[in-house]
């Protein structure tokens, strides 16, 4: 019997060199006897590594779970070794707290050498396949959830918070209960505000942590800034079911209850939709979805049949951001960009106020169970999810472009013929269950990326509480970039015309935000942040007196070194319209929305004068239903496609001479019901808006440094 602990491992090892190159006083080779036994340590050192029940399968070639202690170039010296022992090595890692797992098909006898190497094997197990911390045992997946709860140290109870309208939550889960109070758990039906459903406590755990599994294999402090609310909308077994009709009041009433308990910000996330009752229009507002506007305006509103009723005039004072799902396929198919772009994102995912969600992915990697074997993932790293909706089906006008962003929402699995697997863990976000107060699970879909949307807003508000919530809209969707994929099918469709490059829009919106670009733009670029407000139609005749007009605020030395160097001004305009309360007329131009706002740039070669005139043309144009002719500038999207809905972004690619020689911009005002019905309830109303202006971080090139850029444009 040869026992060996793990830091002896290189002095045993030092008894076979001295066996191959010393000699005993004897004349034999040293260490001959513990030698010549070999076969027999290297089978009990090999069967000492087994963990699992039961003996191992000694004959025919297997798959086996290893597990290595952590060390930079474990899981490589294990590929080195098995390409010289000829066996198979997953190109997988399942990086935990204290251990790296992988998976080898091999023989028995080919491991039995492997202890003796410098892989840092700790263990060998049957096979789990442990693609996730959810596929580990139980007694294994609390170990990790106690560790991760002493680190969390959960915000105070006066930052924003996340509200979610959804099945309730467990709050007595261990990682959710500092985070949400008893007094912020509430329901619109019965007493109880528990989820038994399971849906809004997964929402939940993604909306508080995000990379949930990251936390938990990680080991530093994990430091909340925000919290947790939720409203139980949806009925459970044994309740009845909302008619569709009352879906607006449902809402309405949910997002009150909470607001009477907390002053707080919260963003309110809503991961559920429906079948719109316009299905022969896509994209035409409905009950729901015009509640949804009317609500984030500031506005009250109450259902009259099946009209709305507006109480009164809109309040920004009362504002809300609300985050909603574009809703999610009906079945998984090959071309699964196809069924996204025949299937119109649902109600109410079409509100022109709302922050609409989409769904990508990044997770491409097919499970390790060999039963999958020669099975591949539908969706590319990187392409829109085979989850998601779009709003191809909207038409081009005169409905919003939705999604806004879309954010990680799974992949769905395919054998290459007529099978699939949708909603694997290893293909999901994992997050909390609430199966017990224990419990890890997984969610995907539209409902997980609208979850981690509502946090990012969150942490906006949190990090900028004099942020209104036009302006957290905004700054998330100006975070958002196109993955390389995205960016190369939005610049073919351009090649073609901008109809189709607005087809694009519709299908991945403004990319993917991350948390990096949202939060700290203003530390790696200069970034302009613009909140105003003004009264866009004065008097009884409605006229627009005035527009507003920003100064481009860029240090003109640093652009004019750049020269002819070509930089990217991005530019994002967000406001929330007043929905009218009548149904007649929606699809009529001008007849929903309050009033609609633009923004246009000075042209290089256009004195301030010019500028002035043409902004005032083309507004008059517009509402008279024609086209604009916009300025010399050469938009990414361009005012006749970015011009829906109640947020325009667009990119202007300009070299750093011709941006200092634009040194304004615009915002005006058009028409809306406010003005063609001469509505005098809302004579001399103020809007407000949220204007983000940014260029990429360039100034670092130059030696310039970010703060002083920064602040240059504070």
């Amino acid at each position: 019997m040869v026992w060996v602990s793990d830091e002896y491992r290189t002095q045993f090892l030092k008894l076979f060199e001295d066996y191959l190159n010393q000699s005993s006083s004897s004349g034999n080779p040293r260490n001959n006897e513990l030698v010549a036994n070999i076969a027999r340590i290297r089978q009990s050192v090999l069967a000492d590594l087994w963990q699992s029940d039961g003996q191992p399968p000694l004959t025919g070639i297997r798959w086996w779970e290893v597990w290595l202690r952590p060390t930079a170039d474990g899981p490589d010296l294990l590929r080195r070794y098995a390409r010289l022992a000829e066996f198979v090595v997953s190109p997988r890692v399942l990086r935990l707290l204290d251990r790296n797992v992988t998976w080898v098909q091999a023989t028995w006898s080919q491991l039995e050498p492997l202890p003796f190497t410098a892989v840092p094997v700790a263990e060998i197990r049957r096979p789990e396949f442990v693609d996730t911390i959810e596929d580990l045992t139980l007694d294994e997946q609390q170990e990790y959830l106690a560790d991760l709860r002493e680190r969390i140290e959960p915000a105070q109870e006066t930052v924003p918070a996340v509200c979610h309208l959804d099945t309730g939550v467990a709050r007595t889960h261990v990682l959710l209960g500092e985070s949400l109070a008893e007094q912020d758990l509430h329901t619109v039906l019965g007493v109880s505000g528990f989820d038994h459903e399971g849906h809004g406590t997964k929402m939940a755990g993604i909306a508080l942590f995000g990379d949930l599994e990251g936390h938990l294999a990680g080991s530093a402090p994990v430091v909340l800034r925000h919290r947790l609310e939720s409203v139980r909308i949806i009925p459970q077994n044994g309740e009845p079911q909302h008619a569709p009709i009352a879906y607006g009041d449902v809402t309405a009433q949910a997002v009150a209850i909470p607001e009477t308990v907390s002053n707080r910000g919260r963003v309110f996330c809503m991961p559920v939709s429906a079948k719109s009752d316009t299905v022969d229009v896509p994209g035409q507002p409905t009950l729901w979805s015009a509640t949804v506007d009317a609500l984030a305006v500031g506005a009250e509103v109450v259902r009259s049949g099946d009209e709305l009723e507006l109480l009164s005039a809109p309040d920004p004072e009362r504002a809300r951001l609300l985050v909603v799902s574009a809703g999610n396929t009906d079945q998984s198919v090959a071309d699964h960009l196809a069924q996204s772009d025949l299937s119109a994102v649902l109600d109410p995912g079409q509100a022109w106020n709302a922050l609409t969600v989409g769904a990508h992915t990044e997770l491409t990697d097919p499970p390790m169970d060999p039963a999958y074997t020669g099975w591949d993932v539908v969706a590319e790293d990187g392409e829109l999810s085979p989850y998601s909706r779009t709003s191809l089906l909207f038409g081009i006008k005169p409905w919003p472009i939705k999604p806004d962003i879309v954010m990680e929402g799974g992949n769905v699995l395919h054998d290459g013929a007529s099978l699939f697997e949708p909603g694997l863990p290893v293909l999901s976000t994992p997050t909390t269950g609430h199966a017990n107060d224990l419990a890890l699970a997984s969610a995907h879909a539209t409902s997980a990326a609208t979850a981690q949307a509502a946090r990012l807003a969150a942490l906006a508000m949190a990090t900028y509480p004099e942020y209104w919530p036009e302006t957290i809209r905004a700054l998330v969707v100006h975070g958002a970039e196109w993955t390389p994929v995205m960016k190369a099918a939005v610049t073919k469709a351009g090649k073609s015309g901008k109809r189709d490059q607005q087809a694009m829009l519709r299908r991945y919106g403004w990319g993917v935000p991350t948390e990096d670009r949202v939060l700290y733009s203003t530390d790696q670029a200069v970034t302009l942040v613009v909140q105003d407000e003004f009264i866009p139609f004065e008097g009884d005749e409605f006229k627009a007196p005035a527009f507003r007009l920003h100064d481009l605020p860029w240090p003109t030395e640093v652009l004019q070194d750049l020269g002819d160097a070509q930089v990217d001004l991005r530019v994002t305009l967000s406001y929330f319209i007043e929905p009218t309360a009548s149904r007649r007329g929606w699809r009529r131009r001008y007849s929903y929305t309050s009033h609609h706002l633009r923004f246009e740039v000075q042209d290089p070669l256009e004195t301030e004068s010019q500028f002035v005139q043409r902004v005032n043309h083309d507004a008059r144009t517009e509402e008279a239903g024609g086209r604009p002719g916009g300025g010399q500038v050469r938009w990414l999207v361009g005012a006749n496609q970015r011009n829906l809905g109640s947020l325009h972004q667009d990119v202007w690619r300009a070299s750093g001479i011709e941006l200092t020689r634009s040194g304004k911009l615009a915002v005006f005002p058009v028409g809306g019901w406010w003005k063609n019905n001469a509505a005098k309830a809302r004579v001399d109303q103020t809007v407000r808006y949220a204007l983000v202006m940014g260029l990429p971080p360039v100034w670092l090139t130059l030696g310039v440094c970010s703060n002083q850029a920064a602040s240059a444009a504070a």
